[in-house]
């Protein structure tokens, strides 16, 4: 009788394993094929290029071959908006930086170009001109230069800090 139930108990607990452990794979699977973004139609020569930093999607971008930096841009929905508590962004003192890299024969990571602009600005030419290659990464950041509030955001809690600390001194030194 317990070899019966042994010779049932068995394969039941392999497939009670197994079971989990298979639709572990299948998420793994499909949440690593999320950030591949296919761009190109199938059957065209294509490049897969990497997009990393202040973009609406980042990820690794299968694109037509001879896709330059715009059109990748556009691609990966453009540039995202600052991070940070601000509603309105002063788009007038935003610099935008492009930086491409990509491995040489000695499969150093070295930087091909790097392109600096301000938002309002043209694009620079040559970004238009500049043919991504397999395996590039490209980069973008999004900077501001500091306003008044971001000073006193940084200048406030250390100002706070002092002050509670000097009264807080004080009060012991009174109470003595």
């Amino acid at each position: 009788m317990r070899r019966k139930i042994i010779y049932l108990f068995v394969p039941v607990f392999a497939l009670l394993i197994q079971w989990p452990m298979g639709a572990m794979a299948q998420q793994v699977a499909e949440g690593m094929g999320d950030r591949y973004i296919r761009v190109a139609e199938i059957g065209e020569l294509a490049d897969s290029v990497n997009v990393w930093g202040d973009v609406g999607s980042s990820g690794r971008y299968i694109v037509p071959e001879g896709t330059n930096i715009p059109e990748l841009l556009s691609f990966s929905f453009g540039y995202t908006q600052l991070r940070g508590n601000e509603s309105n962004i002063d788009w007038s003192k935003t610099q935008i930086e492009v930086k491409v890299s990509r491995y040489n024969k000695q499969r150093k990571l070295v930087e091909v170009a790097m392109f600096r602009y301000r938002y309002h600005d043209p694009e620079p030419v040559r970004m238009f001109e500049f043919d991504l290659q397999n395996n590039d990464i490209v980069s973008v950041q999004v900077r501001r230069k500091p306003s008044f509030t971001d000073y006193v955001g940084v200048v406030a809690p250390v100002v706070g800090v002092i002050a509670t600390s000097f009264l807080l001194i004080e009060n012991l030194r009174g109470n003595n």
